[in-house]
């Protein structure tokens, strides 16, 4: 699985997998449509079915749903503040997580988060391609 990231340099492509990053040939950064969910303080949010995860103006910075919205429990325990979230269409449980110039993954519905090694340059937005 892979993680496009748009940064201020341009888009890059980070394997999830192995942490190698290439520059993407695309110029313009993904760019999610954006959710309205109704909370304050939303940073940026992204969904997958009935999954939610939402990067938040505030400790801990992620909220997680996994009904739709109806109920949300924090998560990101120790990370610091976050720009850009995404979620794996085909598996919900992988989710990004994008600090300024960090990449955190979880595979367990945001339960458990891994920075990955790659440090890029300022992340704006974020996208999971299969």
């Amino acid at each position: 699985m892979k993680a496009v990231v748009g940064t201020a340099d341009g888009v890059y492509v980070v394997d999830l997998d192995t942490d190698e990053v290439e520059p993407s040939a695309d110029e313009a950064p993904p760019r999610a449509a954006p959710l309205n969910l109704g909370l304050p303080r939303i940073v940026a949010a992204a969904r997958a079915g009935s999954t939610i995860v939402a990067a938040v103006d505030s400790r801990p910075p992620l909220i997680v749903s996994h009904d739709a919205g109806r109920t949300w429990r924090d998560s990101g325990r120790g990370l610091p503040p976050g720009r850009a979230v995404a979620i794996a269409e085909d598996n919900p449980d992988v989710m990004v997580f994008a600090t300024r110039n960090r990449l955190y993954v979880s595979s367990d519905g945001g339960r458990f988060w891994q920075a990955l090694a790659i440090e890029l340059p300022e992340i704006e937005t974020l996208a999971i391609e299969p």
